[in-house]
């Protein structure tokens, strides 16, 4: 009798973790990659001028459209979203195109150029190029992006002005596949406004030096999945899980990395929620 008990108790004990392991493993493939989030955050960083306070930088990076659950019907919801946010200016970090990604179905880059040529801020929209974008064809991503009026950055600087307001954008090329130049795209830099450094790849933070006021950074997707007491499973980083996600300072030089929109080779997310990322800079 108390063996048939024990038996009976490890049936409902299997049966349970297989269950666990359902809902997890769909929240992970059909839920959660299908969310978008608004993610605001308020950050303080150096060398920031008294009149550019509480400007406000949207931040969309891989977006990577054709990836399950991002088609061009979800992008233009992305888009509304980021408008209904009201941003001085919004940024592209990358990786607009999908490659080799389980289930995804290839979108040209001109027609996810003409959704975000509806995005609008005072400043307008400025963009740098990822590793997949290079992987397909960087020229035909850029022009694209150009002939729908973005400003596309590879090293390379842009003055952002709106009123009274002015700062640097200086684009990094995607240390993947091309050749970033720090200090040749900074000596562009033609006066002493602050500095907000654009890269695909937050790999290039430990060589910024501190004339840039703040990087931005996505690529690293925040590891997609998110596992409690035992971290992000896979970070495409060579500092591992140090620069996956969120604000960062180090020695005084901020980066803020955002988790991005679309997945990359397998359609899952697990406590890393796609997401439209906008930060208020004082």
């Amino acid at each position: 009798m108390r063996r048939a008990n024990i038996s009976k108790k490890r049936f409902w004990y299997f049966g349970a973790l297989i269950g666990v392991v359902i809902y997890f493993s769909l929240w992970a493939f059909l839920i959660e990659p299908n969310l978008i989030r608004i993610h605001e955050e308020s950050i303080s960083i150096p060398n920031w001028n008294p009149e550019n306070e509480g400007l406000k930088i949207a931040v969309l990076t891989d977006l990577h459209v054709g990836s399950p659950y991002i088609n061009l019907d979800k992008l233009e919801i992305v888009v509304s979203k980021t408008n209904e946010l009201k941003p001085d200016v919004v940024v592209l970090l990358g990786d607009l195109v999908i490659h080799e990604v389980l289930g995804g179905e290839f979108v040209p880059p001109e027609k996810i150029t003409n959704v975000l040529e509806a995005l609008t801020s005072p400043m307008g929209t400025v963009a740098v190029l990822g590793n997949h974008d290079w992987w397909y064809d960087g020229p035909r991503v850029r022009n694209a992006l150009e002939k729908d009026g973005i400003t596309v950055l590879e090293n390379d600087a842009f003055l952002a002005i709106s009123g009274d307001r002015s700062f640097w954008l200086a684009g990094m090329a995607d240390m993947w596949t091309r050749n970033p130049n720090i200090a040749g795209t900074l000596q562009k830099v033609t006066d002493d406004k602050p500095v907000i450094l654009l890269t695909h790849s937050p790999d290039i933070f430990p060589n910024i030096p501190s004339i840039v006021s703040l990087s931005l950074a996505g690529h690293t997707h925040g590891g997609q999945v998110n596992i409690p007491f035992v971290g992000r499973l896979i970070v495409p980083s060579s500092f591992g899980q140090r620069f996956a996600a969120g604000h960062i300072v180090e020695e005084g030089r901020h980066m803020f990395v955002s988790t991005g929109i679309g997945t990359s080779i397998l359609p899952v997310r697990f406590r890393v929620v796609p997401e439209i990322l906008l930060l208020t800079i004082n």
